[in-house]
């Protein structure tokens, strides 16, 4: 079951791989890359185990700039994030915030539906290059 809000989409590779190729897209795509933050290192830094889980921080400061402006609380969501994970059964899936989702959590007005509509294809774009879909 997909919470509201949450895009997630299957991936023809392995996490590891739908990661790297994640990163190389937004980087591509004129993104800061902010964190790489991997789940299951820090898991086994305390003697636990968890499948491979990977989290990326990035985003555009001209895109996130006037979401900020009309609403605050949106930063609290800002950079995007993305999350690459593997399920018990082997399967590999990216998940990511629905943009247009987060406008509406946050009550953004029309004045940003420009930004929203370019972040939703941008993170189309981007998941779909690391997902080979």
């Amino acid at each position: 079951m997909t919470p509201p809000g949450l895009t997630t989409l299957p991936s023809s590779h392995t996490a590891r791989d739908t990661m790297n190729r994640l990163e190389a897209a937004v980087k591509a795509g004129g993104m800061t890359v902010f964190a790489r933050i991997d789940h299951a290192a820090g898991a086994a830094n305390v003697g636990r185990s968890l499948l491979p889980t990977e989290l990326l921080i990035f985003g555009n400061a001209n895109a996130g700039t006037p979401l900020m402006q009309s609403i605050r609380t949106i930063a609290i969501d800002l950079p995007l994030k993305a999350l690459v994970w593997q399920d018990p059964a082997g399967a590999t899936w990216l998940s990511y915030n629905d943009p247009a989702w987060l406008a509406t959590r946050h009550g953004l007005d029309g004045t940003t539906d420009a930004v929203i509509t370019k972040m939703t294809r941008v993170l189309d774009e981007v998941a779909r290059a690391a997902t080979g879909n």
